[in-house]
């Protein structure tokens, strides 16, 4: 069973403090995107968040909170992840970050078996990740106790993700972090 795990928890200091969730693209919020793309190739759909997850109710998933490991950015949500995908029975877990609306419809089959890591134009994406659920929390929660610093990068080597290379002519993994990234995705349709 593949699980999802839509990040959600960062500040979105260079939107303007914006909550990137919520952000619209084409009217719609960018959690709806990510949902949408992730719907067909999964089982089940968590949204990770630091603190108060109830805005997020309307969205139909699972809401998981970055817990005893907050404020040690993304790697404190997936862990949280793993945790909730274990309880679920899940096999493997599928990270996004939820301001990249454009993944593809093929993201998870294309980067089964776990662990791997999506990568597009000499670019990886180290939270576009398919990441095995047993035993990886415990091996996490060990990293996350460690000094730091807590880079998904180096956490992601430390399993030996295998590397998945899609080709594009646009990126499917555009981040939308600034308001010059959210006029180009506007260009782009969902």
């Amino acid at each position: 069973m593949i699980c999802a795990l839509i990040l959600a928890g960062g500040e979105g200091r260079r939107l303007g403090g914006a909550d990137k969730a919520l952000t619209r693209l084409h009217g719609i919020p960018l959690l709806t995107c990510v949902i949408a793309r992730l719907r067909d190739q999964t089982d089940a759909i968590a949204i990770s968040t630091r603190g108060d997850g109830s805005r997020f109710a309307a969205f139909d998933c699972a809401v998981v909170d970055d817990g005893r490991h907050r404020g040690k950015g993304p790697l404190a949500g997936l862990h949280a992840g793993l945790v909730w995908a274990a309880a679920a029975h899940g096999t493997a877990l599928l990270s996004v970050p939820v301001d990249t609306p454009f993944i593809p419809a093929d993201l998870a089959g294309r980067l089964h078996p776990a662990p791997a890591v999506a990568a597009c134009a000499d670019r990886v994406h180290h939270l576009v990740a398919l990441w095995p659920v047993a035993g990886i929390a415990g091996k996490l929660d060990a990293f996350l106790d460690g000094p730091g610093p807590y880079r998904v990068a180096d956490f992601a080597r430390s399993l030996a993700m295998r590397r998945v290379d899609f080709d594009a002519v646009s990126d499917p993994f555009l981040n939308i972090n600034t308001p010059e990234d959210l006029a180009r995705a506007e260009a782009r349709r969902c």
